[in-house]
């Protein structure tokens, strides 16, 4: 189920790749204290929408950074993720959620339809999280273009 604006946020504990992090460390939510969490679920390392989505954070990181910890999170590993950022040189840090607890927790993982075919993948939303812990705003199937803008005006609000 996902969680809603009001509720507290889930715990999680993942590798990260990228950003102020060494490769590989493990970061946990319970770490990031004194701004705002985002969270951004996309489906897959270096497919199209994904790297539009992450390049206009990338080029609007300077202002995020500032404001929030940002996180992507996809369930691809350490080794894609290093890749996504060098390839298309990423500022900011990426969760391998590899046994998709987090994208189960925030109520992501869901099923998907593609050419007629289902299976289970990641639906593209953010949540922004307050330094109070607690869900402040949820962006939800939102599209790789219009994320950024949708993802500033939530900041400014929250």
């Amino acid at each position: 189920m996902k969680p809603k604006v009001g509720d507290q946020a889930p715990e999680f504990t993942a590798k990260v790749v990228g950003g102020a992090y060494q490769d590989g460390a493990e970061i946990s939510f319970s770490q990031l204290k004194g701004k705002p969490v985002v969270l951004v679920f996309y489906p897959k390392d270096n497919t199209p929408g994904c790297t539009i989505q992450a390049c206009a954070i990338r080029d609007n990181w300077d202002a995020l950074e500032s404001i929030a910890y940002v996180f992507g999170v996809s369930v691809d590993d350490t080794k894609s993720h290093r890749k996504f950022i060098d390839k298309k040189n990423l500022p900011y840090p990426l969760l391998a959620d590899t046994e998709q607890k987090i994208v189960q927790d925030y109520g992501v993982w869901v099923e998907k339809s593609m050419f007629g075919k289902k299976y289970m993948g990641i639906e593209r939303s953010s949540f922004i999280i307050g330094a109070d812990g607690k869900i402040a705003a949820v962006l939800e199937k939102v599209k790789p273009g219009a994320h950024l803008d949708q993802l500033l005006e939530a900041l400014k609000k929250s």
